[in-house]
């Protein structure tokens, strides 16, 4: 019974792939012209490639060349292309913000291995560093905040403040929780974490499921156009793969982690989550891993802040980072 169960969310992808597949061959390409960037974006930032722990990272940066330094770290499907609407925002506060392609996604470098989170912060913590930056403030979503946390455990006298956005950290209460009990939204993990059966199911498919993925998991709209930016991303050579290491992973995520939580993060942490998401039990995770927590949930919002609550996300980090409260920032539930 173990073993079948193991296998129904392949069985469950394979029945999706086999009704939205027709669509995939009917969607034309994305218009490439349409970035659905801000005005004036690229006047105030620009792209960068660094060598970090040995794989190659792409990075996009902009603002005050001496502004305290904010990293931004997508999840999956996404890339540094999420923080978008938000860097804006942040740049002209004065912080020096740079959005990440961490390792395997969008352009960066897509090594056969390394993506247990902990390795994956040693590559983030080696960017800072051939930035020019020792402190840090760091601000995650989904697979992001593993990543942010897994930095912020490790090295947490350079970690100024950290933000995570809208996902339960392995080897937490809640984490735990969700991973044994029948939950629809956690399917794609059984999927994901079937290596080479995952790649050979979607591949081809790319854009029908990071859209079907994407959209179910919204409550607010978020353009077809920068979806398929993503879609894009993990079509390219290794993107696939990549993307399912991270799950892969996840084992010895929880092996790091329960170690790490023996010790609370020190510095100041905020918690974000959408109300059609995870909501308060981001907050409630957040203070299994830290002493100083304040929360929030965005109304009407799921699970893509950035995306689909940029102005939501930009004034409550902008708070969060001056020492202010935005709102009900510093609520609990």
């Amino acid at each position: 019974m173990r073993r079948l169960l193991r296998f129904l969310p392949v069985l469950e992808a394979t029945f999706i792939l086999m009704v939205t597949g027709a669509l995939a061959q009917e969607t034309p390409s994305p218009l490439a012209s349409r970035t659905g960037l801000p005005a004036n974006f690229e006047r105030i930032f620009t792209h960068g490639f660094a060598e970090a722990n040995g794989v190659r990272l792409h990075y996009v940066i902009g603002g005050p060349a001496n502004g305290d330094l904010i990293v931004l770290l997508h999840g999956w499907p996404q890339t540094w292309y999420t923080w978008r609407n938000v860097m804006p925002a942040l740049a002209g506060a004065g912080y020096r913000v740079v959005a990440v392609d961490y390792r395997g996604a969008g352009e960066s470098e897509k090594p056969q291995g390394g993506y247990d989170k902990a390795t994956m912060a040693a590559d983030i913590r080696a960017l800072v560093r051939e930035l020019g930056g020792s402190h840090v403030n760091l601000v995650g979503r989904d697979i992001g905040v593993m990543v942010a946390y897994a930095y912020a455990a490790q090295w947490p006298d350079e970690v100024v403040k950290l933000a995570m956005l809208d996902v339960p950290v392995p080897a937490t209460r809640i984490w735990d929780e969700a991973k044994h009990k029948p939950d629809p939204e956690l399917w794609h993990f059984g999927l994901h974490q079937q290596r080479d059966i995952a790649e050979l199911l979607v591949s081809g498919h790319e854009q029908a499921y990071i859209s079907d993925f994407y959209k179910k998991r919204l409550a607010a709209p978020v353009a077809d156009e920068d979806i398929a930016i993503y879609a894009r991303a993990y079509a390219a050579p290794g993107g696939l793969r990549a993307g399912f290491e991270l799950y892969r992973a996840f084992p010895e995520d929880e092996r790091r982690f329960k170690q790490f939580m023996q010790k609370k993060l020190p510095m100041p942490v905020l918690a974000l989550a959408g109300e059609k998401s995870n909501g308060w039990a981001e907050t409630e995770m957040a203070k299994e891993l830290a002493t100083n927590v304040r929360g929030d949930v965005a109304p009407r919002t799921g699970h893509w802040l950035p995306d689909e609550n940029p102005t939501y996300v930009s004034q409550h980090l902008l708070a969060f980072f001056a020492g202010g409260t935005t709102g009900s920032t510093a609520r609990t539930p």
